[in-house]
């Protein structure tokens, strides 16, 4: 999938931001405890238009049930967010595939 997550953001509501303007590590840990699956990203890894940032390894959560995706989003003077956004699962495995292999 390719798209400016600025934009999708501010365009629908079909997202839930489950943590805002709060610190990477307590996203991370969100993302980890709100997911059936978890796989790890660099830092710099683009991932629905947006490069993700953090510290490494970054955690994306799959939740493939509800056809979810979670994904930190930082925005300068906003903090990091934890955000839950629907996918199609051909978009979830795309998303899979780049996984560093972080247990």
């Amino acid at each position: 999938m390719s798209f400016c997550l600025e934009t999708y953001l501010q365009q629908n509501d079909d997202y839930e931001i489950l943590l805002a303007r709060s610190g990477v590590k307590e996203c991370y840990k969100l993302i980890k405890d709100n997911s059936k699956e978890i796989i790890h990203v660099n830092p710099g890894d683009k991932v629905l238009g947006a490069r993700l940032i953090g510290i490494p390894p970054i955690p994306v959560g799959i939740n493939e049930d509800k056809g979810t995706i979670l994904i930190t989003y930082t925005k300068p003077c906003h903090g990091t967010a934890a955000i839950e956004l629907p996918l199609k699962s051909e978009d979830i495995a795309e998303i899979r595939e780049m996984d560093i292999g972080v247990n």
